[in-house]
């Protein structure tokens, strides 16, 4: 299976940027530091060295996987570290959080898990939740079902804003484990699952529900829910032991969609794909789907949430800062023709 077949083309919002870049390149004021396609803007305070960094992002279709099962607080928990992760691949620290929570007819209980979950990891980060907007639009949902988005204003001193411009060849990549899918590729996971579901002549709630041997006797549901990881604490260890170059939070495009993100354009990744082991999850939907191997890369994180560039003398004092931490490759010169990960 292909996360295309699945209704997901990234090509298509590729083109669908492309159509409007200029457009909004025109809003650009003189503050604005950098161009479009970071993990956050960068937004210069006049009379200061603090920079704003403001991201937004939404948790994708693994809504339905929360409705399904009645797990409504993992999302909004997903929400805030999703963006906060965005912000730390610009170095930024978290400063306030606002939300969007559209449906149909309004579900006080539904919502006061969601966003009640929020606000906890908006407080666990030291982040406020500013404020909101909830939507009631008849017509525009089915039935129990809810969208969610998030934006996220950060700060960072200008001279500890993470630049790609800033990485060397040579650099060493370190990679943070992943908690599971995070809040990316749920469309493929979500048909994976109904396919095996239509193959064993069993619910999708069934499905999700039975202990699996391949996860350790959990269930399927348990782990395609888990909640995305926050990374502010490691890379506040991170940058106290460690020259960090630059950071890519991998997320919707899996590894070439994100990682190129965080390296100048001459430069590219080569990757120990044997470096750290592809947890069960992953493994399964792999098998289940049928999925081919450059597919899943392409898709999910594959066991791998952040992947951070630092120079490499200080290799080892990274990996002591962080006991879960794995060295899994280097910078080196993009060749010409190729992706700019290669697998080694």
């Amino acid at each position: 299976m292909k996360y295309r077949e699945a209704g997901v083309d990234i090509s298509r919002a590729e083109d669908a940027l492309a159509r409007i870049r200029d457009r909004v390149r025109a809003t650009k004021r003189p503050e604005v530091i950098g161009d479009i396609g970071a993990f956050g803007g960068l937004f210069r305070l006049t009379g200061t060295d603090t920079v704003l960094v403001a991201t937004t992002d939404g948790v994708g279709t693994k809504l339905e996987l929360a409705r399904l099962l009645d797990r409504h607080e993992g999302v909004g928990t997903d929400l805030v570290h999703h963006c906060v992760n965005d912000a730390l691949a610009m170095g930024a620290e978290p400063l306030f959080f606002l939300d969007y929570f559209s449906t149909a007819t309004l579900d006080p209980e539904v919502f006061a898990r969601v966003v009640g979950a929020m606000a906890d990891a908006c407080r666990a980060q030291g982040c406020a939740l500013l404020g909101g907007e909830t939507a009631e639009m008849p017509g525009m949902y089915a039935p129990g079902a809810y969208d969610l988005a998030g934006f996220l204003v950060g700060g960072v001193a200008r001279d500890r804003i993470l630049d790609p411009a800033a990485v060397r060849e040579g650099d060493v990549l370190i990679g943070l484990p992943s908690s599971g899918l995070h809040t990316n590729g749920y469309s493929l996971a979500r048909a994976i699952v109904a396919k095996r579901a239509h193959a064993d002549e069993r619910e999708e709630r069934a499905v999700l529900d039975a202990p699996r041997p391949e996860l350790r006797g959990g269930t399927l549901g348990d782990a395609l829910l888990a909640t995305h990881r926050c990374y502010l604490a490691e890379v506040r260890s991170l940058r106290a032991a460690a020259t960090v170059r630059s950071i890519a939070h991998l997320t919707g495009g899996g590894w070439e969609g994100n990682l190129p993100r965080a390296l100048p354009i001459a430069l590219g990744a080569v990757v120990d794909r044997d470096s750290w082991i592809v947890p069960p999850l992953f493994r399964m939907l792999v098998e289940w789907g049928g999925v081919a191997e450059n597919e899943a890369f392409d898709t999910w994180n594959m066991g791998i949430g952040l992947v951070v560039a630092i120079a490499a003398t200080d290799e080892r004092a990274a990996l002591r800062a962080l006991p879960d931490a794995i060295r899994i490759g280097m910078v080196e010169r993009a060749r010409p023709d190729m992706p700019r990960v290669r697998w080694a």
